[in-house]
């Protein structure tokens, strides 16, 4: 008889989310779904509000990465008003937005991808926490505290607040750098360094101890997606949309403006979180991924010089293809927080990052705006139609974890046939499942612009559909 395992929730992630697993007559995996139930309607509400309130409200959406939505959503505004912001103010939003890649990625590798690569797969699920991290090595966890919070640390001493500043408005921001602010934020960033760089040591001993594993676990050929410079280079706040085919080839590069010719957004009916793919392909040829390994998929180098050092190692590991196992996200993650550091440093060092000039006033004069920064999770996507007046009429929101939703459900399918015994399940076999989807540090509140915690449900199935089986975790 088939049988279907759901888990739900799934833990360690942001937001709610549902695993099904459905199993055949010998208990092997027949096919496996992750499914977002969750919804909010950020896009509905947001229509008949004056433009300029944008980059408050749509912060609103996330409270792990609200300066990503903050940005976007300023940047957007930009376009209503048609200015040109200061380079001031460009550089002091692109500072706190490497806050925020430093406290988000520190904070999902150390405290909710941790547990697995560092305690393992199998652990208690009791320990298999941050506080069985602590228990182990207080060090190594007070040092991730730390990372995490001088990240949201900056955003304080550049954007007033750590969470939901009003910092960043049509046009520019709206104060400019203290001295003492700038002093501050430079007098940590060596040691945030060596703290990131011991957990890249941890992540490379981890790859070169379960090479295969790696190689193997939920590695699939997709598209990759994400911000360069003009030269080619690694970029998280500005830039051209670049996409790369699966078999390593760069077919597209755009202005973000023009996403809406490129990117299209499909739906089944098995999830709220939409489907997104590279229009000139279809779907499903067209899914592609975003988010760290994306971003060094495709991009050519990195400015900065400790993370290129990384990033040659990156390239190194299927000599210069892309990189298409899932665990490879982590360490990704770690390259992108040493460029955040070293990025915020050349920021701080700019003598134009101290000029009060901050903001240009302007007023309506396009109909529609849009916004694209690289996100923790990737390419965030704003979009506004406003009347003459600025009155929002539509809001497009195309968020970084709504990208990756065709790869994690690809991900879940491909760990629970290589990992789970519908007639001897475990917990450790579930909780890899899991641990694919950690992969992408999915932030489902902002995919699906919706409220939640990160509970995950699975569920086991027969043949007809029935309910066999339901663990659940809180």
């Amino acid at each position: 008889m088939e049988k279907k395992i759901t888990i739900s929730p799934v833990t360690r992630i942001e937001g709610h989310a549902r695993v099904t697993i459905h199993l055949n007559d010998e208990g092997k995996v027949e096919n496996a779904f992750f499914h977002v139930d969750q919804f909010r309607g950020f896009e509905k509400f947001s229509e008949g509000r004056y433009f300029a309130e944008m980059p408050v409200i749509t912060e609103r959406i996330c409270g792990i990465c609200p300066i990503s939505h903050h940005l976007a959503s300023a940047k957007a505004t930009d376009e209503i008003i048609g200015v040109e912001i200061p380079r001031t103010a460009k550089l002091l939003r692109e500072l706190i937005h490497m806050g925020q890649i430093i406290q988000s990625h520190s904070m999902h590798f150390f405290e909710l991808a941790g547990p697995d690569l560092i305690l393992g797969w199998d652990a208690d699920p009791k320990i298999r926490n941050v506080v069985g991290l602590i228990q182990q090595n207080p060090d190594l966890a007070l040092k991730a505290v730390k990372l995490r919070k001088f990240g949201q640390r900056i955003i304080e001493l550049v954007a007033g607040r750590r969470i939901h500043p009003t910092f960043a408005v049509p046009g520019g921001v709206n104060s400019s750098l203290s001295p003492s602010a700038r002093d501050e934020i430079l007098s940590g960033i060596d040691e945030m360094i060596g703290y990131i760089k011991e957990g890249i040591k941890l992540a490379e001993d981890f790859i070169e101890k379960n090479k295969e594993l790696c190689d193997k676990f939920a590695s699939f050929p997709t598209g990759y997606m994400g911000l360069v410079k003009e030269d080619g280079s690694l970029e998280l706040y500005d830039g051209k949309i670049r996409f790369m085919d699966k078999d390593g080839n760069i077919v597209k590069e755009f202005k973000p403006q023009y996403y809406l010719r490129y990117i299209g957004e499909k739906v089944e009916d098995w999830s709220y979180l939409k489907f997104p793919y590279y229009k000139p392909l279809g779907y499903p040829n067209g899914v592609y991924r975003v988010g760290p390994l994306a971003r060094l998929n495709i991009a050519d180098k990195i400015s900065t010089p400790l993370a290129n050092e990384e990033f040659k190692k990156f390239k190194s590991i299927n000599n210069g293809k892309p990189v298409e196992g899932s665990i490879y996200y982590h360490y990704a993650r770690l390259i992108e927080t040493i460029y955040a550091l070293e990025r915020a440093r050349e920021i701080l060092e700019d003598p134009e990052v101290m000029s009060p000039n901050v903001l240009e006033v302007g007023e309506v004069t396009n109909e529609e705006g849009v916004g694209v920064v690289e996100a923790p999770r990737g390419t965030l996507i704003h979009h506004y139609w406003v009347d003459e007046k600025g009155t929002i009429e539509k809001v497009n929101l195309i968020v970084s974890t709504g990208h990756n939703n065709w790869a994690m459900s690809k991900a879940v399918e491909m760990v629970a046939k290589a990992f789970v015994d519908g007639k001897n399940l475990k917990e450790g076999m579930l909780n890899r499942v899991e641990g694919a989807i950690r992969c992408y540090d999915p932030c489902l509140s902002c995919s699906t612009h919706a409220i939640g915690k990160m509970p995950l449900v699975v569920e086991l199935y027969d043949k007809d559909g029935n309910i066999i089986d339901v663990i659940k975790r809180d």
